[in-house]
This record gives C-alpha cells, structure tokens and sequence, in this order.
C-alpha cells in the first residue's frame, strides 16, 4: 500500500530532492506549496509562481497555498489535515527554526516527518549538482554578489565563498530546479528580471516553458 505523503515544495534543490527522495521510495506524493509574503522566516518566496511549472514537468498534483506571516503555520496545518496524509517530506537541511516548526505539527496531525536533507555536507550538494540543474535566484549575504543571480548554482559554488552554508541555509540565497531525474521534461527559462539593492537581490523568471528532455546517447 502506498503512503500518501505531502512534501513541503518550494520549488529549490532541497524541497526538489525532498520530492525525489518520497518517490524513489513508493510514496505516492502531493507537492504542497506555501506562498508567503516577502522575507518568510518559514517559506521561500523567490518564483513561487513558477513551481506550478515544476508540478507540471514532474506530473504531480500540487496544492499552492496563499498566506500571511501571522497565520503561515496555520494555514500550513488546516491545508495537511484536509489531505489527510500519512506523512510530511521537507527539505529542511540546517534550520532548526524550520524543522521543529514543521515537526510540531506532524505531531498534531499525528504523521511523521522526514528530513532526508537533515545535517547534509559539501558532498551530498555535489550531488544534488550533478543530478539537478539548479540555478540561484536570491542571495542575501557577504560575499554573494549580483554576478549569481539568474547563474547556475555550480558557479557560485565552485567560487567558494568564505563563510557561506554549503546549502545556503539561514536566508544567504534561494534556487529553483528546472530538471531533475524525475522530471518528465525540463523548463526552459526565457528570461530573467534581476533586482540588486547592492546587498540582497532576485532574479525572477520573466518566462518560462517546458521542453522535451534530451535522450541519453547509448554507446
């Protein structure tokens, strides 16, 4: 018997891997998207739009979630009971702010919730990195300057920049994953709009569309 399980997605490479992660194990899976207001402690908000895209290349159901900061965890809660899930997947990597909020109200609900992400090192991002194409849509921290935003997260990882999470935890940037192994296409970004206050900045996506994921060549 399969176990229904919702899965905490934002769209970025932890909540991404999440998903991957639920189904590599039978699960049968609704990606649950919260769209917050603008500097969520809880929830990312760079692209949220665009996850329905994802959903999309993935061909999983989504529920999207429009909210408040004063009723987020709230309204996370009511939306997982209605589901009436057996469990709760998240990307959770670092943030104990975030993990014990979302346990709290496994608990409630009476459903575990798991982590696979949990306390992950340098080693587990190169592999997120070399099965995902992820790119960088928020940075907000020293060191991390406009030249990331709208780039792949190869390029800002492989500039080492000191005194930054591996993961980017803590609100230092935020991704968005335009393939994955369980993608059944990929997106296409068009174009990018790019704000720089010369501390933090975004890069929305403009446009985007999915195309066809190229077969593997055979030997």
């Amino acid at each position: 018997m399969t176990v229904h399980v919702a899965v905490l997605f934002s769209g970025g490479k932890d909540s991404c891997y999440a998903a991957g992660w639920a189904l590599a194990q039978g699960y049968d899976i609704v990606l649950v998207t919260m769209n917050p207001e603008p500097y969520s402690m809880m929830f990312h908000h760079p692209n949220v739009q665009w996850t329905k895209l994802q959903a999309e290349a993935m061909g999983i159901k989504q529920v999207m979630v429009t909210t408040k900061h004063d009723t987020e965890l709230n309204d996370l809660e009511e939306t997982l009971r209605k589901l009436k899930i057996g469990a709760i997947a998240t990307g959770a990597v670092a943030s104990v702010y975030q993990k014990d909020r979302i346990e709290a109200i496994g608990k409630r609900l009476g459903v575990p919730v798991h982590s696979p992400l949990w306390h992950s090192d340098e080693k587990k991002l190169h592999e997120l990195l070399d099965t995902m194409e992820i790119y960088v849509v928020a940075v907000a921290a020293e060191g991390l300057g406009r030249e990331f935003l709208g780039k792949p997260l190869r390029k800002l990882v492989d500039a080492k920049v000191k005194n930054i999470h591996p993961f980017l935890e803590g609100g230092e940037g935020e991704t968005f994953v335009t393939n994955a192994p369980f993608f059944k296409k990929r997106i296409e970004i068009k174009g990018w709009k790019i704000s720089w206050d010369g501390v933090r900045g975004v890069a929305e996506i403009e446009d985007a569309g999915l195309v066809e994921k190229e077969k593997k060549k055979t030997k």
